[in-house]
């Protein structure tokens, strides 16, 4: 009974976001460009992104004044943005070194805590990755990795017979969750897809830029995401669907208990292949609720960017919206912006159209290797 009122509803979703397909407008609008990240602490911070390889592009000040008209933040600031490899075009971070932090942030949490962001890159090595964090989690250290485990969510190997020689496609994932940062790591086997990561061979860890990101909301209704179509011009990646613990992969990556089920709905850029945005609900809406804690001033993931040709369209599809954008103004870096933030609790940055040198993949081409 339950589970038929889910699919109901589903087709109730799947039918208005097929109407707003009809109505995306043209905004020319990035996949995410940036992940920002609050801390109280710059060195320690790039340091450990170094490992990943992210290096420091650019850097600026705020002061309180500024920051308090930018951001909604009293108090001042040291900001990094840092660049994985020569990609230019998403995937980029954003660090924010607040003179003082309004609170906690969200902190160390279980999977799919309300206000939980996590950040997903390629690897070429996902066990040596988890091995680093079990070893950390041993020594006391606020670590959490799943186990990582194989699957294949394109359902490339459906109805095709398997061997030895005829090995099957996927990917391995699994999480990390962290006290100032929550990650999401995966590894192809048998396929490649052209510009959804990009691995630099001197990076360390063997890691590329964020691929894609994920939300842990909790809202009266999926609807209520549909201004990322309908004012800032994302398409859904498909109709919403619930997952649950008979999904191997959220099942592992998100620690669901037997008998546990989510809402998942994606969003995808039609500018860039990569920089997707996913977002979680749980069905029964029984996890912890840190969500007065996302916000900017408090440490951890509190905001992402996004960057168009079209600004000025943007903020009066926005504030048509009902969104309360800011003024669009310069931000840090000097580039005209405005923030605002969405009914599901995520804050967003839309940049003025930046000069990139690497352009982003517009079509999803899968293409099999022999490993």
């Amino acid at each position: 009974m339950i589970r038929n009122f889910f699919i109901g509803l589903g087709c109730l979703l799947f039918l208005q976001i097929a109407q707003a397909q009809d109505t995306i407008p043209a905004t020319g609008i990035s996949g995410v460009y940036e992940v920002v990240l609050g801390t109280a602490q710059a060195t320690p911070a790039i340091r450990y992104f170094r490992e990943f390889g992210f290096r420091v592009v650019d850097s600026a000040q705020l002061t309180a004044v500024q920051s308090t008209q930018l951001y909604g933040v009293p108090v001042g600031a040291a900001v990094y943005r840092l660049q994985n490899g020569s990609i230019d075009s998403h995937g980029l971070l954003r660090i924010i070194v607040w003179d003082k932090l309004l609170g906690p942030g969200v902190g160390y949490a279980e999977p799919e805590t309300v206000g939980q962001r996590l950040s997903v890159v390629l690897t070429k090595d996902i066990i040596r990755i988890t091995d680093v964090y079990q070893f950390l989690r041993s020594r006391q250290e606020k670590w959490l990795p799943t186990v990582p485990v194989f699957d294949d969510p394109l359902r490339i190997n459906v109805g095709g017979e398997l061997s030895f020689f005829k090995r099957p496609v996927g990917v391995r994932e699994n999480a990390v969750y962290g006290e100032f940062f929550n990650h999401v790591f995966f590894q192809r086997y048998g396929y490649t897809i052209p510009g959804y990561g990009t691995i630099d061979p001197a990076t360390p860890l063997q890691t590329s830029e964020f691929t894609h990101h994920d939300f842990c909301i909790r809202v009266d209704s999926m609807q209520q995401l549909m201004y990322l179509q309908t004012a800032l011009g994302l398409r859904a990646e498909r109709p919403p669907v619930i997952d649950g613990d008979h999904n191997k992969g959220p099942k592992a990556t998100f620690l669901m208990p037997d008998g546990y089920a989510h809402y998942y709905q994606g969003f995808v850029s039609p500018n860039n292949i990569c920089g997707k945005l996913k977002f979680f609900m749980a069905v029964h809406k029984n996890k912890p609720d840190a969500s007065a804690h996302q916000r900017l001033g408090e440490p951890g993931i509190t905001m992402h960017t996004f960057y168009t040709p079209r600004l000025s369209f943007v903020h009066g599809l926005v504030g048509k919206h009902r969104l309360q954008p800011t003024a669009i103004q310069k931000n840090e870096f000097g580039e005209l912006s405005f923030v605002f933030r969405g009914p599901e609790g995520a804050t967003w940055q839309i940049i003025e159209q930046k000069n990139i040198r690497h352009q982003p993949e517009k079509v999803l081409t899968t293409l099999f290797t022999q490993d």
